[in-house]
């Protein structure tokens, strides 16, 4: 049974028929062709889908298409300003905090969503926003040095 949605997407509002068991991520990688938005390990436990949903950050994995019904959903393709990074894209590139790049959009969007809320994060803030996400190439200590440098960034 298909459901229609209207949802905005970067800034852009769509209209789309979901089928009941498709998931955000098979919405926005298959229908809207967003593959900035990674499928990692389809339980929710990589953080590689990570995609901002109403402010917050979402598992799109786990997340059906038809719950996006309404809301306001951010992807990696949606943060460059007319071709310009987002600082903290650029706060990562700086950092070295990109290896192969698979689990980067998800980090980049959670690193967002947490300095949406927290403009000047804690330690604590930053662990706890990123804990559920999986790289295997860079380490972490680069992301948490970006994530400190695109929240110095902002604060100029």
């Amino acid at each position: 049974m298909a459901h229609q949605i209207d949802v905005t997407v970067n800034g852009e509002r769509i209209t789309a028929q979901v089928a009941a068991h498709q998931t955000l991520l098979e919405f926005l990688r298959v229908e809207l062709n967003l593959t900035g938005v990674k499928e990692g390990c389809g339980d929710g436990e990589c953080g590689a889908c990570t995609v901002i949903v109403d402010g917050e950050p979402v598992r799109s994995c786990l997340m059906l298409a038809a719950e996006a019904d309404g809301a306001v959903v951010e992807t990696i393709e949606g943060l460059a300003d007319g071709g310009r990074l987002h600082p903290i894209q650029t706060a990562f590139v700086e950092a070295g905090a990109i290896q192969c790049g698979f689990c980067t959009p998800g980090l980049v969007l959670a690193v967002k969503a947490l300095l949406d809320r927290h403009p000047q994060p804690t330690e604590e803030h930053i662990r706890e926003a990123l804990g559920g996400h999986l790289c295997r190439c860079t380490g972490y200590e680069t992301i948490f040095r970006a994530v400190r440098a695109a929240a110095s960034a902002a604060r100029r």
